[in-house]
């Protein structure tokens, strides 16, 4: 199995010159779709599919870490993929647990600190919890990249838990409902503490964002790709990347000259 702090490949050099080092995203959050279909394709198990899909998480980290990213999400498990077959979702459950159990070593050699947003419910197993709690404990000083893994996550649970926070703060009498902004707002957040997306790139070729960071998303850069997560590499990153820095970012704006009325 490759560790983290692999040398690229002569193909990947040839496509890393492409970058703009000035202009590369802070943040990239990812949607990890199409492990199913990966396996139903290959006649293998929706569970094969989720192993090679771990495998791909491990790539990239790595890639993201040799590239300099500093702030790296995925979308591990949603608030409605509890309605999925009780034997995959139980499957997946194991298979967080033994890839923090495994993969905690390396990520503390390569400087990964490990952060866990979502709703920490009664629907999660308590070993999972504990292992999350173990892994966010350990790594939390660590700065070379902050992986972020949603969990049990919904861009409106989200909000919703947001706004209950802040309604108990203002009936509390901590909070004049007057002085709510966007920016501390946002420190109600899961998220809070880590900049909003520039990228979001989503696997497996669909063009829905599937409740993901609703509210941080609102600037960022959507690109779909029809490869299957676990297809996806550095490469595929590289690609993603560069479409991102071909895209001018206009947070609402206008093209050229704001002060134009044409």
């Amino acid at each position: 199995m490759p560790t983290l702090t692999q040398s690229t490949s002569r193909e990947e050099q040839m496509l890393l010159a492409q970058l703009d080092r000035a202009r590369m995203p802070t943040h990239i959050a990812i949607i990890m779709d199409g492990n199913g279909r990966w396996a139903k394709e290959r006649g293998l198990s929706v569970h094969h599919g989720h192993q090679a899909g771990r495998q791909a998480v491990k790539r990239i980290i790595k890639a993201c870490l040799q590239l300099g990213i500093p702030y790296l999400t995925v979308y591990a498990f949603s608030t409605e993929n509890w309605k999925r077959p009780a034997s995959e979702v139980d499957f997946l459950m194991k298979l967080l647990e033994q890839a923090i159990e495994e993969e905690l070593a390396e990520l503390q050699r390569a400087g990964v600190r490990v952060r866990v947003i979502g709703r920490f419910d009664k629907k999660l197993p308590e070993a999972l919890v504990r292992k999350v709690q173990h892994v966010i404990e350990q790594t939390k000083h660590n700065r070379k990249l902050t992986f972020t893994v949603a969990l049990n996550y919904g861009g409106r649970a989200e909000i919703i838990d947001a706004v209950r926070r802040l309604a108990f703060e203002a009936a509390a009498g901590r909070l004049d409902p007057r002085s709510i902004t966007e920016e501390n707002f946002h420190e109600f957040l899961y998220t809070n503490g880590t900049p909003d997306p520039d990228l979001v790139i989503r696997t497996g070729g669909e063009m829905r964002l599937s409740n993901f960071l609703l509210w941080q998303l609102a600037y960022a850069e959507f690109i779909s790709t029809p490869i299957y997560w676990p297809d996806f590499d550095k490469r595929a990153l590289i690609q993603a990347i560069l479409e991102y820095q071909r895209r001018e970012r206009r947070f609402g704006g206008r093209h050229g000259d704001y002060e134009s009325d044409s």
